[in-house]
């Protein structure tokens, strides 16, 4: 079968539903027109593919009943022509990529289609026109002369006049024309008034313009007028205006639509007419329907109420009839008979009267008039507001005749109904707030009475007395009684509300009291009194019989108790006054009460107190006299307390709460046998007091029983000195002489409102004093002492006990100032002068004294103690020393009972302990460990007049004050009782040569005695030959007593037989466990040295917090090379030496020659004491024939020996202030800040020792034997050093250098470097502040090889004197001694920090940056100069110097820099085998190491400034001033100017030379 041929395509304009049925491009009849016969791309695709799926759809149908052959070909066909489709809209597709061409084109051949068009229609319409339409065209003839008369003159005067005639209206008449006419219609209307019938509600009307206006109110307006003057012409009705408003439901709109108007009009001008009463017909019409709209809007606000806001219970529309009435009922909750209604209707007999009201029940004439007039017959036309007054009206009715069954019961009693809603008011109580009483009114919805109280909404009685009034009545008086009591009650909590107690109603009772007053059902209240558990008080209220309203009050007081069960058990002592102070534990709490007891109260009696005033009766009329003018009134004024006050219960409580503490105290006062007057009420009522007759003398009964109860808490045993031997005895004349100054003991009571604690105020008075003061509120002869006690609990035994402590107090202390004050008045003694009473309070005693008395000393006694307390406070200007040794005054004051001895050991020990305050005692790093801090000193006192000094825990100083002004100093180290040297401390060697500098000979000679050039030099003995204040027999340690004569020794000296000792020197360990044991190895001194402690914290009066050590700034003080007064010496007088004589007690014994003289006469002649002399006045002293001479030369061969400093130096009070003030150091090239001679010295000696025990422990240095005593001689790589005090004034090292011959190394330091050595070691090692590892680097230094060393010596020069490095320099060098805390942490702070190991040297360098114009006032300034310590280590065997850096640790921009400037050095100078290159590589260092935020560097010609000082960070705390004139044993051509590099000149000394610097940073 030969295949189909394909049907070819149709184009596309051919193809079905293109082109709108034809088959042209163009529609017909628009070929001319746009080519608008397109189609949408997406619409095309739409149509294809529904094509395609409608053949595919048909051709399934079918394919199934033709054969396998005809189904391929039908299915062929369909693919082709599918085929076929898409192609040609595949083509299609891309062809409208170009449409916009076909487009243009399209639209230019439409507008030339357009153009044709026009072209041929214009042609055919001129055609159309001159062939048809211009055939028959003619002109009209115009009328020219209206078109001229218009055109010219603009009016058109030829219309016809019949126009005229029809359309404009005539003339108006002029104004005096109408006016006439109106005058003229007034007086018509008038006249056609007064001769007709008027009606007598029309009688308001106003005659106006020719109209006349009737108003009748509340109802309508009508105005009317007549058309002429004949009297047949009929009213004219002109306006009418209905006056019913309805203001609550109308919302402001009219009630009468305007067409009812019209029709209203219309209906009464028909009637007018012709009628000979039209004026009646007008008002009778308009009256009807404003009565039946006011009784219409009265039914919509009805219901509107109704509806909204009340219901059907409430107010309901009985009856309604349009226009006649309208019946509201009310109360319908009443029952009633009649039921509660009122109508609103007209008038049925008289038309023209107005709506009129009637009540059911039946309401008064004058009554029910006043509720129409305001509810109807107003501009307010309101139902609520007839409604309401009616309910107004019905309350005060029913109001009234409650109050009238009231008065049945109730007589004289004031009731009250007013109000809006109406209230009566019932007083219940008389007095009576208004608040209080009941408030009756009757609820205006259901009728019903309401009653309340409205301070007391909460009370219950009220509903019950409620439902009274509405029901049965015969209750009421019942119930009255019920609320009376009820507020009575409320009145009682309203009243104690600010009082300690609370009342309550009942009680727990587990068995009911047998007391008929407590029974149930009673009308009683209990009050708790808060402070008092112990105690109720029963109030019993009752009525008066004659006045019910008032009540009665009867007062019971109750003792109860409180128990947990019926099986608890009560002791009597619950019926006591005093309550019970701690109540056993008990799981069980107990919360049941029983009485006790119960004491009736009598009113009259509770409330008429002493300070109530009589009401007396005045006349107001009378006058007063003249004497009466000042008097107090006669009549007291009366105070009027609010109602709801109860006075009388307030007053009972607070006397309850105010007088049982009073009852307690004196009951306990009489436990303990001390009389007393009993509770009494001051003069006005002002308070209560408790006067106590005599208070018993504190003995030894009261002592023990004080010391037994506080034995149980340990505080006695803690608190009481080993020292004390006893109480002090009172003897009678003083005990005798208290009393009769006891004029009163009051005791009175206050308590604190927040913390609820009462507090006790015993008040003595005393008769003056024996001891006048000085301060100014103790002057009279009347002296008050007040005394007050906190009573938390209920514990009055301890109060009483307190009060007796206090009493103690006054009495110990009165019987030292009884016969302090019989001394003081003696003149002979010349107590005045040393000090002077600032206070004498009875309790405390403030002494003044000092060279200003501006220093103070409290004495008190303690009662913890059982011994007298010493407090010290300082004054202005000065500080007040004696603090160091308050429990040693304390407890020889306790031993001695004397404040003379006190006075005088305060006095003469004034200055010296002042000095001694002066002394550091701040904890310093570094000695001997850096870690661990040490006290630079510790005072250590051991009795009044024995001071032991301990510098930095190794040496220690024995000061003992003596008489004359005298101080004996010696080594503490050296025991007084053997011949060895305490284990805890050194002997300090030089001491006795030192304090040797500062000795006046002149006042040795008055405190030595006659016999003491025939005694040997011995440690000994040589303190027994001078006696002092501090020889008080069992109070010091050694030495003789002065008050066994001249000469003598007392039981504890070592040469005595006996050896008897005191007590110890100080208090136990249990009274203070950081006082150290005497540092003696003999028993009888208080115990060995092993029961000491730390010797840093050995300390028996720690420094008081107000004696700091005194600033060196701004003072001068005087020193050996410079003797000066210091300007806090102020000489005061010494003890007078007769009384020292006469009197063996004193601690002060004359011991000069001319102590056997009465004060005034004339003594022997005695050298003038010279304070401060200079040590050079002593070396260049009289010979040996001079005074004094043979002794010098005696013991000049010994002061140097190791035992010299236990023999004690006698030196003045102005020497050891010389010796402890702080003054410049005798090197004016070290710049340290003031430090004191004697720390110089200590510091000194102390590095001294240092060195020679490194001298001892290192394997590099071999100690030499020297001749001289205190020389360290020592022998190190060929150089052979010497250590030195400074014999002049010893307070310097200095260090001397010789060189040994050594024939193996020819390389040797020259002279001036060792001479750089030793002055580097006198300024920066052996200078404050005294470290001791400053001597490890040092000595380290000096261990090393020549030539290293040697470059060590450049760099010790350069920083001795930096302006020698010339102007290249950009950094000053310090070289650290020991390991500053700012530094990489390599070795520890405070260490060494010259390290030797491995052939390498470990050491740090502290540069600073040079200021830009330093010297030249240019710049900026030293303080804000960078510093930086530099870790350097130097490789002896590669000499190779570079920075020590440590793996992962963080380094400064600056440190690197350092890093790689040392670095680049070592590979310039590899080769250089030969040199070291340690101090080349440091000064290229300083040269080149720059900041990386420096500025341009100035002009080379710069002068280089002072450096930074070594300060703490270097180790040596020394800063070198730059500028001053070099050390004259140092050339100046040592350090030369040279440069560092590796092709400059090599210099001498194979260095290489320093050039200038080539100008600013690299």
């Amino acid at each position: 079968m030969a295949p189909t041929p394909l049907p070819l395509p149709l184009p596309l304009e051919q193809m079905p539903g293109v082109g709108g049925g034809g088959g042209g491009y163009l529609p017909a009849g628009q070929e001319g027109g746009p080519r608008i016969n397109t189609m949408s791309m997406s619409v095309l695709i739409d149509f294809i593919i529904q094509r395609t799926y409608h053949e595919l759809t048909v051709l399934a149908e079918l394919l199934p009943r033709k054969t396998d052959m005809e189904r391929k070909v039908e299915i062929y066909d369909y693919a082709a022509r599918t085929r076929h489709l898409f192609t040609r809209l595949n083509a299609l597709v891309k062809w409208g990529n170009s449409v916009s061409k076909v487009d243009k084109s399209s639209q230019i051949m439409s507008f030339l289609d357009k153009q044709n068009m026009l072209f041929v229609e214009t042609a055919d319409m001129l055609a159309r026109m001159s062939r048809e339409t211009l055939v028959r065209a003619r002109l009209p003839n115009f009328h020219i002369p209206a078109a001229v008369e218009v055109l010219t003159t603009g009016t058109y005067n030829r219309l016809p006049t019949c126009i005229r005639e029809r359309i404009v209206p005539a003339d108006a008449i002029t104004p005096a024309e109408k006016r006439q006419t109106l005058l003229r219609l007034n007086q018509v209307i008038q006249h056609r008034l007064v001769t007709g019938k008027l009606l007598p509600q029309m009688r308001e009307f106003r005659i106006r313009n020719g109209r006349v206006t009737f108003e009748v109110k509340n109802e309508f307006s009508v105005a009317l007028t007549v058309m002429g003057d004949n009297p047949t012409v009929p009213w004219r009705l002109l306006d009418i205006d209905v006056l019913v408003e309805d203001k609550e439901t109308g919302d402001g709109k009219s009630l009468v639509h305007p067409l009812q108007v019209n029709y209203i009009h219309q209906l009464i001008q028909a009637r007018l007419v012709e009628n000979p009463n039209a004026l009646s017909e007008v008002y009778n019409c308009l009256h009807y329907f404003c009565q039946s709209l006011q009784l219409e809007v009265l039914y919509t606000q009805t219901l509107r109420l109704n509806y909204e806001r009340l219901d059907d219970n409430n107010i309901t529309v009985e009856e309604y009839v349009p226009g006649v009435k309208l019946t509201v009922s009310y109360w319908r909750d009443l029952k009633s008979e009649l039921g509660y209604r009122l109508t609103v209707q007209s008038d049925p007999s008289e038309i023209g009267r107005p709506l009129a009201v009637v009540h059911v029940p039946s309401l008064g004439a004058k009554e029910s008039a006043e509720v129409a007039d305001r509810a109807v017959r107003s501009e307010h036309l309101s139902m609520e507001r007839l409604i309401v007054h009616t309910v107004y009206i019905r309350s005060v009715s029913r109001l009234s005749d409650l109050k009238l069954e009231f008065q049945a019961f109730l007589k004289d009693v004031d009731f009250n109904l007013q109000g809006t809603p109406a209230i009566l008011t019932v007083p219940v109580l008389s007095p009576c707030l208004r608040a209080e009483q009941i408030h009756i009114t009757i609820d205006t919805h259901t009728g019903m009475f309401r009653c309340h109280v409205p301070k007391h909404l909460d009370c219950p009685i009220t509903e019950e007395m409620q439902d009274c009034l509405n029901g049965d009545r015969s209750k009421l008086p019942a119930l009255l009684s019920e609320l009376r009591f009820w507020i009575t009650h409320r009145r009682c909590d309203k009243t104690l509300q600010h009082l300690p107690a609370t009342a309550t109603e009942t009680l727990p009772f587990l068995s009911q009291p047998e007391q008929e007053l407590l029974q149930p059902g009673r009308h009683k209240i209990y009050v708790k009194l808060h402070r008092h558990p112990n105690i109720v008080l029963v109030v019993q209220l009752k009525e008066k019989t004659t006045m019910p309203n008032e009540m009665e009050y009867t007062f019971h007081l109750g003792f109860v108790a409180f128990q947990k069960d019926e099986l608890d058990v009560i002791d009597d002592s619950a019926k006591q006054l005093v309550s019970v102070v701690a109540q056993p534990h008990s799981d069980i709490p107990k919360c049941y009460t029983k009485l006790m007891r119960l004491i009736e109260f009598d009113t009259f009696v509770a409330t008429h107190g002493p300070g109530t005033e009589v009401d007396a009766e005045v006349s107001p009329h009378k006058r007063k006299s003249n004497g009466d003018l000042l008097a107090p009134p006669a009549k007291q004024q009366k105070t009027i307390f609010p109602a709801y006050f109860i006075p009388e219960l307030a007053h009972v409580v607070a006397m309850c709460d105010e007088k049982i503490p009073f009852m307690n105290l004196a009951q306990t006062l009489s436990k303990h046998n001390i009389p007393h007057s009993g509770l009494q009420v001051e003069a006005n009522a002002t308070s209560l007091v408790l006067k106590i007759l005599a208070l018993p003398q504190p003995g030894k009964t009261n002592f023990t029983n004080q010391q037994q109860q506080q034995g149980a808490a340990g505080g006695a045993a803690e608190n009481k000195p080993s020292g004390a031997s006893g109480l002090p005895k009172i003897e009678p004349h003083v005990w005798e002489d208290l009393m009769r100054r006891v004029l009163s003991i009051s005791v009175r009571s206050q308590t604190n409102k927040n913390s609820q604690v009462r507090i006790w105020v015993v008040e003595f008075v005393f008769y003056s004093t024996p001891l006048q003061s000085s301060h100014q509120k103790e002057q009279g002869s009347r002296r008050t002492v007040y005394l007050t006690y906190e009573q938390a609990n209920h514990d009055f035994s301890k109060t009483v006990e307190d009060l007796l402590n206090d009493w103690s107090k006054i009495v110990y202390l009165y019987t030292l100032v009884h016969d302090f004050a019989e001394q003081l008045r003696n003149k002979r003694l010349s107590l005045c002068d040393m000090l002077v009473v600032k206070s004498y309070s009875y309790m405390n005693l403030l002494l003044g004294y000092g060279p200003k008395k501006e220093v103070s000393c409290n004495i008190y006694w303690s009662v913890q103690s059982h011994g007298f307390r010493l407090t010290f406070v300082g004054g202005m200007s000065a500080l007040n020393a004696h603090s160091m040794m308050r429990d040693q005054l304390a407890q020889h004051l306790n031993q001695q009972h004397s404040l003379t001895q006190i006075a005088q050991i305060l006095h003469e020990t004034y200055n010296p302990m002042s000095s001694i305050a002066k002394l550091p005692v701040l904890p310093f790093l570094g000695i001997p460990r850096p870690q661990v801090p040490v006290l630079s000193f510790c005072m250590l006192a051991q009795s009044p007049c024995l001071m032991r000094l301990t510098y930095q825990a190794v040496y220690c100083l024995e000061l003992r004050f003596r008489a004359n002004r005298l101080v004996s100093i010696r080594d503490g180290a050296s025991s007084r009782f053997e011949r060895n040297v305490v284990e805890e401390f050194t002997p300090i060697q030089g001491l006795k040569a030192f304090l040797s500098k500062y000795v006046d000979e002149s006042a040795a000679y008055r405190g030595r005695a006659a016999h003491e050039d025939d005694n040997p030099l011995s440690p000994m003995g040589m303190e027994d030959n001078f006696g002092g204040p501090s020889s008080v027999a069992g109070v010091s340690a050694g030495g003789s007593s002065p008050f066994l004569g001249t000469g003598m020794r007392g039981p504890q000296s070592p040469r005595d037989s006996g050896l008897r000792f005191p007590a110890p020197h100080t208090p136990p360990s249990s009274s203070n466990p950081h006082t150290p044991a005497s540092p003696h190895p003999s028993a009888g001194a208080g115990g060995g040295s092993g029961a000491q402690g730390h010797g840093n914290f050995n300390l028996t009066s720690p420094p008081a917090p107000h004696m700091p050590h005194p600033s060196p700034s701004g003072l001068m003080p005087s020193s050996p090379l410079n003797p000066q007064p210091s300007p806090h010496m102020v000489h005061s007088p010494g003890p007078n030496t007769l009384y020292m004589q006469s009197h063996q007690d004193s601690p002060f014994t004359a011991m000069s020659p001319a102590n056997n003289n009465w004060p005034g006469s004339p003594s022997m002649p005695r050298p003038s004491p010279r304070p401060g002399q200079s040590p050079e006045h002593k070396s260049t002293g009289g010979g040996p024939g001079g005074a004094g001479g043979a002794d010098r030369g005696g013991a000049r061969g010994t002061l140097n020996r190791p035992w010299a400093g236990a023999v004690p130096t006698l030196l003045t009070h102005e020497a050891l202030e010389t010796l402890c003030r702080a003054s410049p150091h005798p090197n004016k090239d070290i710049n340290v800040p003031d430090m004191s001679p004697l720390e110089r010295f200590l510091g000194c000696v102390y590095m001294r020792r240092q060195l020679h025990r490194n001298i001892q422990s290192e394997e590099t240095l071999t100690a030499l034997n020297s001749t001289e005593p205190g020389v360290v001689l020592f022998k190190v790589d060929g150089l052979q050093c010497q250590v030195v005090l400074n014999q002049m004034h010893m307070q310097t090292l200095h260090l001397k250098i010789s060189q040994l011959p050594m024939p193996d190394k020819p390389f040797q330091l020259s002279q001036d470097d060792l001479m750089v050595i030793e002055q580097y070691f006198d300024t920066r090692v052996a200078a404050p502040p005294y470290r001791p590892n400053s001597l490890h680097s040092i000595c380290r230094l000096l261990n090393l090889p020549a030539q290293v060393l040697k470059d060590f010596v450049q760099i010790m020069r350069l920083e001795l004197k930096p302006e020698l490095g010339g102007d290249q320099l950009k950094w000053t060098v310090q070289m650290c001694m020991r390991m500053p805390p700012s530094a990489v942490p390599i070795v520890p702070s405070g260490n060494a920090c010259v390290v030797l190991g491995r052939m390498k040297i470990l050491f740090f360098l502290q540069i600073t940056r040079i200021p830009y114009g330093a010297g030249m006032g240019v710049g900026k300034d030293w303080k804000d100069s960078p510093s930086l310590v530099l870790p350097i280590v130097y490789d002896i065997q590669t000499n190779v110097t570079q920075l020590a850096e440590r793996t992962g640790q963080v380094t400064s921009p600056t440190m690197t820099a350092a890093s790689t400037l040392l670095r680049r050095f070592a590979e310039f100078n590899a080769q250089q085998r030969e040199q070291c290159t340690l101090f080349p590589a440091i000064t290229d260092l300083l040269t080149n190491l720059q900041l990386a935020t420096e500025m341009p560097q100035p002009p080379p010609n710069q002068s280089i400034g002072p450096p930074v000082g070594v300060g703490v960070g270097v180790g040596v705390g020394v800063g070198v001033g730059v500028g001053s004139s070099p050390n004259p044993m140092m050339p100046m051509q040592q350090l030369q100017p040279q440069q560092v590099g590796p092709q400059g000149p090599v210099g001498p000394g194979g260095y290489p030379q320093m050039g200038p610097n080539p100008g600013g940073p690299q």
